[in-house]
């Protein structure tokens, strides 16, 4: 005889809600309707070798010639510091217009 396992779970309402139709349907008690739905879903699991190899697509992006795709990250922070520059720049020149000052 295998040794129990006594565990805590918490389930989502939706399983839940699914054990308890499985517990009216099948007259089982809670314990036996989780075992057996566990048992199923790991049965039909096919966990392993047998399982098709994941396979992307790839697609064109539409780049134009000399945009290298794997520095657009790099791109991107070059531009927006380019823009905090320059927008420091302009509230340095107009210290009386800076945002973060309040008028009173």
């Amino acid at each position: 005889m295998m040794p129990l396992m006594r565990t805590t779970v918490t389930l989502d309402a939706d399983v839940e809600q699914l054990i308890r139709d499985a517990m009216q349907q099948t007259r089982q008690s809670f314990k036996e309707a989780l075992n057996q739905a566990i048992r199923r879903g790991l049965a039909n699991a096919q966990v392993g070798a047998e399982d098709a190899p994941f396979v992307v697509r790839a697609s064109r992006m539409g780049l134009r010639a000399g945009i290298d795709s794997g520095r657009l990250n790099q791109m991107s922070d070059e531009l927006e510091a380019e823009s905090f520059d320059e927008l420091s720049r302009r509230l340095a020149k107009s210290p009386g217009k800076s945002p973060s000052r309040k008028r009173t």
